[in-house]
């Protein structure tokens, strides 16, 4: 029976008809509608016309998550008094509740994907609807982008409804050609704002580590909540592990404690979603009850204000979640579920003041995450750059780039990025590729039973009571009766499925341990790690890793990293799960990155010349070059000079002087005079340090190398300019006394420091290549006594007071008063009157 009483009750429905006939117009539209107004529930099955209205349609709803695909179903079964399998069904991995009848699909967004690479026409489907779109999961992104070409290619009959919660439309809008934007009013309840930060700082959150007295803090603020509001208390934090600690501390609270995220076992997820039997409840739960899905009964909310988003560092070949702190976009929609049912209030556990701070919406996927699956989709697809989908955001060059890398590695690509056999093997697995190649290839090598078995530990890291040895993990999962060993029983199952009893290798023998290693190492190559000793070791990527003091791994040779991560302040990453190694194994998954070959570098300031073979970074034995191939020494040599500096070089004062002076021509009259900095000069080594370079061996024949003689090649001899090096910035310049003084090049404009007596009856200043130079007025005794760039006015203005103070201290020297009148000397009254009789 039909529940019309619910349905007519939700909000939505007064979009229902302006959402027909956009359908009708254009066949794609944009649905904005806050949570709980029905847009996951009624619009589909209005769609569908199993309400009453209009004909009957085949409809597919994708969702996020797998738990939000099975509440809307089982939703929608409620509302027309059936269970799921009938007129409604869904599909999510590894579990498919669907039937002859059905007529509404709720599926994840992942099996649309896989369902598209199928049966592109998607034959028998009337309409799609993607849910939670402003959620940006990548997934959603490249159903929709996929969607667009079906439509344009061939089903331009295929309805397509983007449905937000939020009303940022417009991208989609746009995305989807100028598609009418439907927006229908939620029942919203005012809800208070309560700033609750913790009395004390805490630590930001780095990598997946959240500071414990912040989760003291988030328990205290629940405990706070529950003595000071009415109704069931709906608690955001990051991830499983958040809610487990947050969820001990919460023991003898007068409530019932509930924990919801994507690993929940269904009955509790069912008994939250079903809403209160009579006493009060807090539910602990992840983003995914931001909008994906809908908790009866909340009227507090209490937000931590973090959350999990994927980021990759494609440099070392890590990817992870990450906690970060929730939009304000994410808090708005945290802080809605309090008004859903009546007035209510939402405690946010930092300062009111960081608020305006925090980001507005949540980073696109596509902008953050490990892109290896996306490209390996747009390839399967026959977009190999994915230059031609709709998306929102292009992917980043330098994240597409590292994927397809990893692509050809592991044979899901070709050289020109098209897809292989194989890889559309990978891609019908549904996982990510490198899991794809350790299931193919791991099964070959240990058997498929076992290969599933490691996979599957690897596709949903095991918790941590569970240890951070792989193979452990493995037996523990093969005992355990929690809710993660179920999830990982039916993933195995489905793995085994898809690889077929006739699958190679499946007869294979060997040691647990020896297949856990094998597989992990297979998955992630780039990370088979050998020892460097007291728990550190060096990844074939080239990054660190380090084990817990407690860890029993710590005394491994090699070991196959499967998960780790490196918090921004860490110069190693922090190995979370690893499987222990030898060095054949590592060989045997990892023998694309080893090279041999000569190696000529520069370490500890000498030349090091080595035959070496390596796997990535991480050497495997080496022997001493007595003939070094003579470029590969040039380039350490080079290197050398770039780390240490040109002083390597024989600088003498005279060659000092010269890269002054030309560093002064090339600034004032630019080309072609040489730019002689450090990274031109560098640039350049060919230009002006050869022959002797290519002739040099060792450091030593650096410091023999003459600068200035080097120096001189680089003058712009060929247009006849470097014959006038003396004219224009000349070594000295000669003063009327007849001294030949010097002039210092390394200011901002020549110097010429001469003694004041030296200079009289010069009325102008010197110039050099037209610039005037600073004069410094030196005493008889050579000290300064004055500074000018204009002697006349010198002569005129400051010469009395220079005299006045001077001629007393040094009276044996001459103090003309009209200094034009008296010839220029180095020397005393007495010896100028000697000199004249």
């Amino acid at each position: 029976m039909i529940r019309t009483e619910a349905l007519d009750r939700l909000p939505v429905r007064t979009a229902v008809p302006a959402l027909r006939r956009a359908l009708d117009d254009r066949g794609v539209a944009v649905l904005c509608a806050p949570p709980g107004t029905g847009k996951t529930t009624l619009v589909p099955l209005v769609l569908a016309g199993l309400t009453g209205e209009g004909p009957v349609r085949r409809i597919v709803v994708a969702e996020p998550r797998r738990i939000a695909a099975r509440a809307a179903a089982r939703r929608m079964a409620w509302l027309l008094g059936e269970q799921p399998g009938g007129r409604i069904g869904f599909t999510v991995r590894g579990e498919r509740v669907v039937g002859r009848d059905t007529v509404v699909e709720v599926v994840t967004t992942g099996v649309l994907l896989q369902r598209l690479q199928r049966d592109q026409e998607l034959a028998g489907v009337d309409a799609v609807i993607i849910d939670e779109c402003h959620e940006r999961h990548l997934d959603a992104d490249t159903v929709a982008a996929f969607l667009l070409d079906v439509r344009e290619a061939i089903r331009p009959d295929l309805r397509l409804v983007a449905a937000s919660a939020t009303t940022d439309a417009e991208g989609w809008a746009r995305l989807l050609g100028d598609a009418p934007v439907i927006e229908a009013q939620g029942v919203s309840h005012p809800v208070e704002v309560l700033w609750a930060p913790p009395a004390r700082p805490v630590k930001p959150p780095h990598g997946m580590r959240v500071d414990p007295a912040l989760l003291t803090h988030v328990a205290a603020t629940v405990r706070r909540a529950l003595g000071e509001r009415e109704g069931d208390v709906l608690c955001f934090l990051p991830g499983v592990g958040e809610i487990g600690r947050v969820a001990g501390q919460l023991a003898g609270v007068d409530a019932e404690v509930l924990q919801v995220h994507g690993r929940a076992p269904a009955a509790v997820q069912d008994a939250v979603l079903a809403g209160s039997s009579g006493g009060r409840r807090v539910v602990l739960a992840t983003s995914v009850a931001e909008s994906s899905l809908t908790v009866p009964g909340v009227r507090v909310v209490v937000d931590s204000g973090l959350a999990r988003e994927p980021r990759t560092d494609h440099a070392r070949g890590l990817s992870a979640l990450t906690t970060v702190r929730a939009s304000q976009a994410a808090g708005r929609q945290r802080a809605g579920r309090a008004g859903r049912e009546a007035p209510g209030a939402v405690y946010r556990c930092w300062d009111q003041a960081e608020d305006g701070r925090l980001a507005r919406f949540p980073s696109p996927e596509i902008k953050v995450a490990d892109l290896a699956a996306f490209a390996l989709q747009a390839a399967c697809w026959g977009d190999p750059d994915a230059s031609s989908l709709a998306l929102l955001d292009p992917p980043p060059a330098g994240a597409m780039g590292a994927a397809r890398e990893v692509l050809e590695a592991i044979g899901a690509v070709d050289g020109g990025g098209r897809v292989t056999e194989r890889g559309v093997r990978m891609s019908r697995l549904g996982l990510h590729p490198r899991l794809a190649r350790a299931l193919l290839d791991g099964a070959r090598e240990v058997g498929a039973r076992r290969a599933a078995e490691v996979v599957a530990l690897l596709s949903e890291e095991p918790p941590r009571e569970y240890g951070d040895d792989l193979a452990a993990a493995l037996r523990t999962a093969r005992r355990g009766q929690d809710g993660y060993a179920a999830r990982w029983k039916q993933e195995v199952r489905r793995l085994s499925s898809s690889l077929g009893s006739g699958s190679p290798g499946t007869g294979k023998g060997g040691s647990d341990d020896a297949a856990v290693g094998l597989v992990a190492a297979l998955a992630f190559p780039e990370r088979v790690a050998r020892a460097r000793g007291d728990g550190a070791f060096l990844m074939a990527s080239g990054t660190g890793a380090e084990l817990r003091d407690s860890s029993r791994l710590r005394s491994a040779p090699w070991l196959a990293v499967a998960v780790a991560d490196r918090p921004s302040h860490a110069a190693s990453a922090r190995v979370r799960l690893a499987a222990v190694i030898d060095e054949s194994t590592a060989l045997l998954a990892s023998g694309h990155l080893r090279v041999r070959g000569e190696e000529v570098r520069w370490v500890d300031g000498e030349v090091v010349a080595r035959a070496v073979d390596r796997l990535g970074a991480v050497e495997l034995a080496e022997r001493p070059l007595k003939q070094p191939d003579p470029e590969l020494v040039r380039g350490a040599l080079v290197e050398g000079l770039r780390r240490e500096g040109l002083g390597l070089l024989r600088w003498t004062r005279d060659s000092e002087q010269l890269r002054l002076r030309l560093a002064f021509l090339h600034r004032v009259l630019g080309a072609p005079w040489p730019d002689v900095s450090d990274d031109a000069l560098l640039a350049k080594t060919g230009a002006w340090l050869e022959p002797e370079l290519s002739r040099a061996r060792r450091r030593s024949d650096l410091g023999r190398i003459d600068a200035g003689q080097a120096l001189r090649r680089l003058l712009p001899w060929a247009t006849g300019e470097g014959a006038r090096l003396d004219e224009l910035a000349p070594e000295r310049i000669e003063v009327p006394s007849g001294s030949r003084i010097r002039v210092e090049y390394g200011g901002e404009q020549p110097v010429l420091a001469v003694k004041l007596q030296e200079l009289f009856g010069m009325g102008e200043t010197p110039r050099v290549a037209g610039v005037p130079v600073l004069v410094h007025l030196l005493s008889p005794a050579g000290r300064p006594a004055a500074v000018t760039a204009d002697l006349a006015s010198f002569w005129q203005e400051g010469y009395r007071a220079v005299r006045a103070e001077l001629r007393g201290r040094y009276p044996k020297h001459p103090w003309p008063e009209d200094p034009a009148t008296v010839p220029a000397t180095r020397f005393t009254s007495a010896r100028l009157k000697r000199q004249g009789s």
